[in-house]
């Protein structure tokens, strides 16, 4: 699975750990995200999408063989 967090982020001009705090996550989870090695939760990508103010296929887009 893709994701735009990192962009995401920059448009909002938001750190990863203000980002974690927001949906109540650590840090180092944002991260993994951003690096592609962890898939979030249906809750979690539903509350990044929400903070970023755009849709969840926005933030995330599966890749062929998801």
């Amino acid at each position: 699975m893709k994701n735009s967090i990192r962009v995401q982020r920059a448009i909002k001009n938001i750190t990863q750990a203000e980002l974690a705090e927001l949906v109540n996550v650590s840090r180092q989870t944002i991260n993994t995200m951003e690096s592609g090695k962890y898939i979030p939760s249906t809750v979690l990508a539903l509350k990044i999408a929400a903070i970023f103010g755009v849709s969840v296929e926005t933030v995330f887009e599966l890749e062929e063989g998801d």
